[in-house]
């Protein structure tokens, strides 16, 4: 009986622990969607060139690698608040090029829409149903891999002449799928106490559903006729 206490202590301590982190990083996601809203609708009012969505992606690449090293300290905070208000401003110039097609809003608004279906959905389930889908981890590394590589073929091809549409659909598609795996990678990774660190949990959730969008936004494009 001397250990039934201090073993049930550390359960109950390690489920407030837990608890604490899934509140703090939902809290800080929405935050941070908020200011992407925000510096997404300065950046369409701004008018930006194009430029600056692929200049806010590389961007924010050298972001998360200081995030990535500066989680644990009072900079973390400021550094993902700098990081999604970048992503945020990026998109200003893709959503005006969406909103000038005849049907853009509706495209916009589809895609906003299927994001945020697909993100609640998926977070909801992991969170109720509370299974571990750390497994995917490997698949999911490796997935992300072989969709960089994809990505610099997209680059590149274009200089040899080689017609990319369907290879960017095959694409999209496919970032989709990966986003999916890892919302629920990462929501399962939260609830079952696997992070520890809500900034990073948060992080990773942000570029899931930016991602999703983004992506979507372009699925939803093609098959509009646009």
């Amino acid at each position: 009986m001397a250990n039934v206490q201090p073993l049930s202590h550390r359960a109950t301590t390690a489920s407030v622990d837990t608890n604490k982190v899934i509140r703090n990083t939902y809290l800080l996601l929405s935050m941070t969607l908020v200011l992407s809203a925000v510096t997404a609708g300065i950046s369409m009012a701004i008018e930006p060139p194009f430029i600056a969505y692929l200049g806010s992606v590389i961007l924010s690449f050298v972001l998360l690698f200081v995030l990535n090293r500066k989680q644990n300290s009072a900079a973390a905070l400021p550094l993902t608040f700098a990081f999604t208000g970048l992503l945020g401003f990026g998109l200003g110039p893709l959503l005006n090029h969406y909103l000038a097609l005849a049907n853009g809003g509706e495209i916009v608004t589809t895609a906003l829409g299927m994001t945020a279906v697909t993100f609640l959905g998926l977070s909801a389930y992991a969170l109720t149903s509370r299974k571990d889908f750390s497994f995917m981890g490997g698949f999911l590394a490796a997935g992300t891999m072989v969709l960089l590589v994809a990505m610099l073929a997209l680059f590149i091809l274009p200089l040899f002449g080689v017609n990319i549409s369907g290879l960017q659909l095959a694409f999209s598609a496919a970032v989709v799928m990966l986003m999916a795996g890892f919302v629920l990678y990462d929501t399962s990774n939260i609830v079952n106490g696997h992070y520890t660190n809500y900034v990073m949990a948060t992080v990773s959730l942000y570029l899931s559903i930016y991602n999703l969008f983004v992506h979507l936004l372009a699925l939803v494009g093609a098959f509009s006729d646009d």
